[in-house]
């Protein structure tokens, strides 16, 4: 007995310890709100393109589901609110649904996560009430597939869960929502489940710029926020957030139950009064959110933990209803060029734009590694000349950049050229890894390589610019920025 209690106990430690170790993931929300995007099959390519590894879609798509299959991404997909009534009612339902748009797909189609509902909180009242005998009946789908400790269900929420959240070791769930709470967190720590929040530092800053600085909702502050009740020092409004909701599981004796953000973001572009939405700013808060997250910082209250991320968004979506920054969340304009660039690796420099893409190589090009095997080079040729937009007429028979004809030759002419039409960064010479950065002009005889603000090989005088077409992100009413902690009253500020 006193064996087994300890082969138990070390188990305990081990997954505690391995829940520790485990590295923070960066993933992309592919909404799909919009009619003038790419194909999912284009839409994939530039996902992997940039090594993006983990992706949210709020529906199950046969189209979509088929474009990520044999391509190792996860998959978080959705069941939207308008199906919780069917999937609560009945068990079959569920069954129906899996055995026809999961099943058929799965496992080429890497789905790790379902989330039944979103941000309920922000939906009718009726609707709450149907979340979680919907989780149980797709739970329980999925286990007569045997699918249950694979794929994981749960649902999302927005901060409006919460009724407090200044200080964060005061961050208390909102009574009212405990009939459909309490069941749901038991079903997520029975389940080894996460907890799904979407934060938004956005909406904070813009409903409340008096009480909170812009520098502290970009991770660029230079003072601290001092909670009062632990002394612990916050140095941007994410981690406050999520310790609110840290500090609401642990209220309730829900310790154990791990926290995941599924989404979080910051718009390019706004109405007049929504002065904070810019490129710069966005590319400032996802970068450093990046960099904080797969650093494995933690939080103050939970220092050195795992944090599972996902950015809002992968395109601008011009059906997004309300302000202009609802249509202008996405990573990249429809036609696939950048909004901004982002390197998603959180490791290369990313130079700051001003409005758009940048104007400067310093003096470097992209080229083909040595090391590609010809399948990948033909891969991402095809993407190159395809989705990503360039010219590639130089490299067509009888034009100048088409000797020596092989695969390496024709690669680099085309991963330079995309490499300077999105502004010359780490993350715009990845393709899937095959592509590399050197200091030496790769331009001989009559076939020049473009650089930046120069031109673009001998086939036309100026530096391919794709046109940018407005588009947009997702819509929630965010009541709760009345009550933020967010809300940090000025004097608990303390300057460096």
């Amino acid at each position: 007995m006193a064996r087994g209690c300890s082969i138990i106990f070390a188990a305990s430690v081990l997954l505690v310890i391995l829940g520790i170790c485990r590295a923070s993931r960066v993933g992309i929300c592919y909404g799909r709100n919009a009619d003038d995007l790419p194909t999912p099959e284009k839409a994939v390519q530039l996902i992997q393109m940039h090594n993006i590894k983990y992706v949210r879609i709020y529906d199950s798509n046969i189209q979509v589901l088929k474009a990520f299959a044999n391509t190792g991404i996860e998959l978080m997909i959705g069941i939207p609110n308008s199906d919780l009534l069917a999937f609560s009612q009945f068990e079959s339902n569920a069954n129906t649904w899996l055995k026809n748009s999961i099943l058929p797909y799965y496992p080429a189609t890497k789905i790790t996560y379902i989330t039944v509902g979103a941000e309920l909180t922000e939906a009718p009242n009726t609707t709450a009430a149907l979340v979680v005998p919907a989780m149980q009946n797709v739970f329980t789908a999925l286990k007569k597939a045997g699918l249950h400790r694979r794929i994981k269900v749960s649902s999302t929420h927005s901060l409006g869960v919460l009724s407090r959240s200044f200080p964060p070791s005061a961050g208390a769930f909102n009574s009212s929502h405990a009939s459909f709470l309490k069941p749901m967190l038991e079903f997520l720590a029975e389940n080894q489940s996460p907890f799904m929040i979407d934060l938004y530092p956005y909406y904070a800053y813009r409903d409340s710029s008096t009480n909170v600085s812009l520098d502290y909702a970009l991770f660029e502050a230079s003072s601290e926020v001092i909670d009062p009740n632990t002394g612990l020092l916050y140095t941007n409004m994410f981690d406050a957030q999520l310790d609110a909701i840290n500090y609401a599981l642990m209220a309730l004796n829900f310790k154990t139950v791990n926290i995941m953000v599924t989404e979080t973001g910051w718009p390019s572009k706004g109405s007049p009064k929504e002065t904070a939405a810019t490129p710069d700013n966005a590319q400032t808060y996802n970068t450093n959110l990046i960099r904080h997250v797969i650093n494995n910082t933690g939080t103050p209250a939970k220092a050195g933990g795992a944090v599972d991320v996902y950015v809002f968004s992968l395109f601008n979506e011009n059906r997004k209803p309300g302000l202009e920054s609802e249509r202008n969340w996405g990573l990249f304009f429809p036609d696939q060029t950048s909004v901004y660039n982002l390197d998603f690796t959180g490791k290369g420099v990313v130079d700051m734009i001003a409005g758009g893409n940048n104007t400067s190589s310093n003096g470097t090009w992209c080229i083909a590694s040595s090391s590609a095997s010809e399948a990948e080079l033909q891969n991402a040729l095809s993407w190159a000349c395809g989705s990503g937009n360039v010219d590639c007429s130089a490299i067509q028979p009888s034009q100048p950049c088409f000797e020596p004809d092989n695969l390496a030759s024709h690669a680099s002419f085309a991963f330079n050229s995309y490499y300077q039409q999105n502004g010359a960064t780490d993350i715009a010479c990845t393709f899937g890894g095959v592509g590399v950065r050197t200091n030496k002009n790769p331009s001989y005889d009559n076939c020049l390589y473009a650089t930046t603000g120069g031109k673009k090989a001998i086939v036309n005088n100026t530096t391919v610019g794709p046109s940018k077409s407005s588009s947009s992100s997702p819509q929630r009413s965010y009541w709760w920025t009345q009550h933020l902690l967010v809300a940090f009253p000025l004097f608990f500020l303390v300057l460096f």
